[in-house]
């Protein structure tokens, strides 16, 4: 396949980015996803900044390929994370959230491809104007927090309103995906819950199972888990929030939270301010206070500890039509060689 402005700008072989999932891109996917020519993205929000360097140190041990390092905008210490990557030569800073022009231009100035994350046109174009170097544009189809439009009707828009590079995500697993990216004008796809499942993947056996046989009525968008629209699977976690009355769910949260304290250290009033800083500017009781602080462990639970009934499972509605688990080396050559065979048959088609 001939090169894109995504593959220009970071480096990489082919137009596809393995995105970075808490607790699931860890070293050994982003390695594996970079060696198969695609740009793997470490997920760092769960790391404190010295496993954060050392993680980057794994993967560059595991791989010479280019790859990226997924941070939060919104951390307190997202200035050191920062600097972390400069000083270990990270070749792209992708973001959650939208980064200051601040960060923007500390990773510009040290060569750091800068691409955010965006749901709406409006903020590409914010982003844009700071002076990032591309965008990712996720529609509702993708898994965890998501937005309302579709990202047929949400990528076009985006094409259309900025001049950088724009890398689609929400709905992309295979070759032909790939191709509708490229028609519509999008520079690249971006993937999270077809990287997931695949064999270089370290989510457990089991977890990897129940994501197989789900269908697409089995992926859900809830309020319930911290009052932000998540998608992810329909699992008894989330079954049972949905049917709790808020008294139930305040002490269902609050025995989560606790055991997220013992094990990360925080005090209360601690993790009660993180759950606030998560509210952006949204009415949620206070359970979802906790438990919005509270989810990466929740995340945890099911990717990391294998507790699909105590955690959550986020989830693209793509997991309803994935079937395999193969290598991400062969994952990749399938969906490069099927979007070079559904380009060649459009083109000869007149």
């Amino acid at each position: 396949m001939r090169g894109t402005a995504l593959t220009r700008l970071t480096g990489v072989r082919h137009p596809v980015v393995q995105t970075g999932m808490g607790w699931v891109a860890g070293p050994r996917l982003v390695s594996a996803s970079a060696n198969a020519g695609a740009l793997g993205v470490l997920a760092s929000a769960t790391m404190t900044p010295d496993r954060l360097r050392e993680a980057v140190r794994e993967v560059k041990a595991r791989t010479g390929a280019p790859f990226g390092v997924n941070l939060r905008a919104d951390a307190a210490d997202a200035g050191d994370r920062v600097r972390i990557l400069i000083e270990e030569g990270v070749r792209v800073a992708s973001f959650a959230l939208a980064p200051s022009p601040e960060l923007i231009g500390a990773l510009k100035e040290a060569g750091v491809v800068v691409m955010p994350t965006v749901g709406a046109r409006r903020h590409a174009e914010k982003v844009e104007a700071w002076g990032a170097d591309a965008v990712l544009v996720q529609g509702a189809e993708g898994g965890g927090h998501t937005g309302e439009v579709a990202t047929t009707v949400l990528l076009p828009q985006v094409v259309d309103a900025v001049r950088i590079p724009v890398v689609a995500a929400g709905g992309f697993f295979d070759g032909r995906g790939l191709a509708a990216a490229l028609a519509y004008g999008a520079a690249g796809v971006a993937m999270g819950t077809r990287f997931l499942l695949t064999s270089d993947s370290a989510v457990p056996d089991a977890v990897k199972a129940r994501y197989l046989a789900a269908t697409v009525r089995d992926v859900t968008v809830t309020r319930a888990v911290d009052g932000l629209p998540h998608r992810m699977l329909r699992t008894e976690l989330v079954a049972a929030l949905e049917g709790s009355g808020r008294a139930r769910a305040l002490v269902r949260a609050v025995r989560a939270a606790a055991g997220f304290r013992r094990l990360s250290g925080l005090t209360w009033p601690r993790l009660v301010r993180d759950g606030l800083a998560l509210r952006h500017g949204k009415d949620l009781t206070w359970s979802q206070v906790l438990l919005a602080a509270n989810t990466p462990m929740l995340l945890k639970s099911a990717m990391v500890d294998g507790r699909t009934d105590l955690g959550v499972m986020a989830s693209g509605q793509v997991a309803g039509v994935i079937d395999d688990l193969p290598s991400c080396a062969e994952l990749v050559e399938r969906i490069v060689r099927e979007a070079e065979e559904t380009l060649a048959r459009l083109t000869a088609v007149r």
